[in-house]
């Protein structure tokens, strides 16, 4: 039976004190590292993502290497979709790719609901595998929010400007708040399985939900948010929220019953705190710094860190995904020197 041994990065999402800062990288797993691209060689992400040995594996390995404060599930945040009804492809060098795209209610009411242990039982098994036999640290599992979720779904792949989403958005508010609606049921019961499965906190990813202006946030976005974290409040783990190139909605997600705030590089710490986030920050910094000299990275780390150590309730993270050219033994030398400043 596995067991949490190093608890820090729980402390801090709790606002706690801790004997160092704690971090973990987004995309920790996955491209940077040989070891998956050779799985890549032989697999799919769709075929690791449904065997829970090699999932596990390479959710786990960047633990292993970099001595990070907590482990992220492997996976993608269109997961679930297929359950409900869409019919989603990853495309190498593309992204997700939706055939039957969202064109009106009619086809929102044809959405179905999820049941996990049915539909995504892999991903429920290597959570089990991973927190009862192999991870010491926390394990976070994850989701999509529903804006990021319904912008593939509307656009059928990827979008620069989200237009046809927006349009569908200010033009068929039926069918949009119909479509929060169905898709923030999906998250609920897929996180709470998530949950129930063994994972210690879970983080929504918003991804691009900085292409709406805060009033709309309001009106078209936060009362679907607010729903879905209520609901997962009871559970008991620390509820993480983040997006990019959404600084200008980070009040916004301070309101919201997350314990929290993720920021991306654009948002200085400090300038969070000055604004008046209270919650426990995660992040930020810029990913493209990792291709820089060490000089330069540490010097950006440093200053970064200067401002989140000020109050209890900081976890040192990228303010986006790591990227495929990054050297694991950066990240490794990294991790330790935030360890090891943090603790003086």
């Amino acid at each position: 039976m596995s067991k949490i041994t190093n608890d820090t990065f729980l402390k801090a999402a709790k606002g706690e004190d801790t004997k160092h800062v704690p971090l973990w990288y987004m995309r920790q797993a996955g491209r940077s590292q040989p070891e998956y691209r050779a799985l890549k060689e032989k697999y799919s992400l769709f075929e690791i993502t449904h065997q829970p040995e090699i999932c596990a594996y390479v959710t786990k390995l960047p633990v292993d290497q970099y001595n990070v404060d907590a482990a992220i599930l492997y996976k993608d945040i269109m997961t679930p979709l297929p359950a409900i009804g869409v019919d989603v492809e990853i495309k190498t060098g593309i992204g997700p790719v939706i055939s039957n795209p969202i064109h009106s209610l009619r086809d929102v009411e044809a959405l179905g609901q999820i049941q996990p242990k049915d539909d995504v039982p892999y991903v429920l098994d290597t959570i089990k595998l991973l927190t009862t036999e192999q991870l010491s640290v926390p394990l976070i599992g994850f989701a999509g929010a529903p804006f990021t979720l319904a912008s593939y779904m509307i656009e059928g792949g990827p979008s620069k400007n989200y237009n046809k989403t927006k349009a569908f958005m200010y033009a068929e508010p039926k069918a949009w708040f119909a479509l929060m609606d169905k898709l923030g049921t999906m998250t609920i019961a897929y996180v709470k399985a998530q949950i129930e499965a063994g994972v210690s906190a879970i983080q929504i990813f918003d991804s691009w939900v900085g292409a709406l202006n805060v009033a709309d946030y309001r009106h078209f976005i936060k009362p679907i948010m607010h729903r879905i974290f209520t609901e997962l409040r009871g559970e008991g783990v620390p509820l993480i929220m983040f997006g990019v190139g959404a600084s200008h909605l980070a009040l916004e997600w301070n309101d919201l019953p997350i314990d929290v705030v993720g920021l991306d590089w654009r948002l200085p710490i400090s300038q969070a705190r000055e604004m008046g986030i209270n919650k426990t920050v995660q992040g930020n910094l810029d990913p493209a710094i990792l291709l820089a000299p060490w000089e330069v990275i540490e010097d950006r780390t440093r200053e970064i860190l200067d401002q989140g150590m000020k109050q209890p309730g900081y976890i040192f993270n990228l303010g986006h995904g790591v990227f495929p050219e990054v050297k694991p033994e950066t990240l490794k030398r990294l991790a330790t020197f935030v360890h090891e400043y943090s603790m003086k």
